[in-house]
Formats: C-alpha cells, structure tokens, sequence
C-alpha cells in the first residue's frame, strides 16, 4: 500500500464496546493524513461487530505487547500509531501534528501525546507524564518512560528493534521500547500539545499487577542492562517497594514475581531467548543520566 503514513493497531479484547466505538471514532476521523487500520482482537473476533474494518482475531489473549506486535507484522505505513481501545483521540489532526514533528525533527523515533482524563477536570496522574521529574505536564520534553496505550514510532525503528517485549504481558514494555529507541540514536519525545483521553483507572485492578511489575523490572534489567545497572535497578525497585507497598497480600505475588525474573528469561517479538541480546550501549546508560532518569530507577 504505497503512500500509507500511518499504521494504526487498535488493540482490544472486546469488553468496552462503547469505548472501543469511540477510539474508533476517532481514529476515522482524522484528517490530512493516509492510514492502514487494523483492529486485533486479543482473544476476541473484531468480525462480528466490525465486518467492514479489516481485522486480526487471536484466539488466545496474547497479552498487550504480542498483540501490538501481531497488529504491527500487518499493517502499512512509514509510521506505526497503537492505540488501546479505552483511549480516544480529542483532536482530528492528531495524526497530522505527530507526521509534523517526525519530519521536522528527524531524530524524533517515538511519540507520547499528553494523556488527558476523560473525566473533565480530574488531575492527570503522575504515570502518565513520562519523566522522573514531572513538573507541568504541559511541557513538552524528551521522555525516559511511556505511556502505551497511545503512541507513535517511526516503522523502521520499530522493525529494526523487533517491536515491543512478547511475553512481557502486561507493564514495563514502554520502559524497554523507549530504551530501545535511545539505543538507536533516536529521540523518544512527550509532545505535550498532542491530546489524547483516557480514563483514570488504578493498575492495580489487575490480579497479576503485582507479580507483572516485579518480574517484568528483573526482566527489563536482564535484557538491557550492564553490570552494575543490571543489579541496581532491580534491587532499588526493591527498596522502593517496601516503602510503598505495606500489606503483605500484595507484597506476596511481588516478591513470587521478582524471583520469577530472576530464574526465567523473557523472549522478544520474534521468539528468540533474549539471554544473548546485546545489552544497551555504554552511551545509552549515560544517555538515560543525561535526560534525568539513571537506570537504577
């Protein structure tokens, strides 16, 4: 499909029909821009409600990463946007000012819009502003985090890092795409004059939150890291923990999770033990210091 600049994955598991309408909404609403939908379904057929939008139907819920990835091996453009089917696009032109700011700056490899909630009036978390030092989420900057459910990245950037951590599930693929991109001699920005909505929902909804970020925090370091980072960021998540977290119910599956990272190893987009991935350059760990957020937090 020649001429497609942007990919849109539309990620969802089909439980949120009147969100999943509205992001929809407005995704086709955009102006000014050519774009490659596709909806994928995690462990749910987008076919049955959607008929006229092409589709990817995943028998089994892959989790969040190794659906973007099966959505990205499927769609054209020279940029791939993800979009998670609770999150919507205020502005028609979204796309439009994203194209704008990778072209006019060239080693721009990812973007984050600003995260609004959709809520009126309820205060933008702290999570969502992808920095160590928040300061005014209106200001826009070069990002050490991410937010998933809303992105953008150059597509041959994306290719050439094999896409977001497969078996990751759920929390802390951002961190190890944005690493990525540094690695890549590119830039990830927080375009904070880009909107998107989202409701404010607490993370720890989830059952497996707790055993997730642990062990996926051992896995980011293993992956990445050098040594001594590859120690030191693990273990001040350790420290972090305990000051945060004081009920023993939920520092039981944290803890399950951490030595699970430690005794397993994760496996990237394409299926290859990751245990012989190139850890991050000697630059980018200076890199991540220079932009405010040293890998050992």
């Amino acid at each position: 499909m020649a001429g497609i600049e942007f990919g849109i994955v539309l990620l969802t598991m089909g439980r949120r029909t009147q969100e999943l309408q509205e992001a929809l909404l407005s995704i086709q609403n955009q102006k000014g821009v050519s774009i490659d939908l596709l909806i994928v379904g995690n462990g749910w057929n987008p076919a049955q409600n959607f008929p006229q939008i092409r589709s990817l139907y995943l028998p089994e819920n892959l989790g969040i990463p190794a659906g973007r990835n099966r959505g990205a091996n499927l769609v054209n453009g020279e940029y791939l946007f993800f979009l998670d089917d609770d999150a919507l696009l205020s502005d028609p032109y979204t796309f439009q000012k994203m194209k704008n700011i990778f072209e006019k700056n060239e080693k721009i490899g990812l973007i984050q819009p600003r995260v609004l909630s959709t809520q009126d009036g309820e205060p933008t978390p702290n999570r969502w502003v992808p920095r160590l030092r928040i300061g005014d989420p209106k200001r826009s900057s070069v990002a050490t985090s991410l937010w998933e459910g809303a992105c953008a990245i150059r597509t041959s950037l994306f290719r050439e890092l094999e896409g977001w951590p497969d078996n990751f599930f759920y929390a802390h693929e951002g961190i190890d795409l944005v690493w990525g991109v540094f690695d890549k001699n590119f830039l990830p920005w927080y375009a904070a004059e880009i909107e998107v909505k989202h409701p404010v929902i607490n993370p720890k909804r989830h059952g497996y939150y707790f055993f997730l970020n642990a062990r996926n925090r051992v896995w980011l370091a293993k992956r990445n890291l050098r040594f001594p980072f590859s120690f030191l960021y693990p273990f001040t998540w350790i420290l972090i923990t305990l000051a945060r977290v004081g009920n023993l119910n939920d520092l039981k599956p944290w803890f399950s999770g951490l030595f699970s990272g430690i005794f397993t190893t994760s496996v990237n987009s394409f299926g290859q033990n990751t245990s012989k991935r190139k850890k991050l350059k000697w630059s980018t760990h200076l890199k991540l210091i220079k932009y405010g957020r040293p890998p050992i937090i």
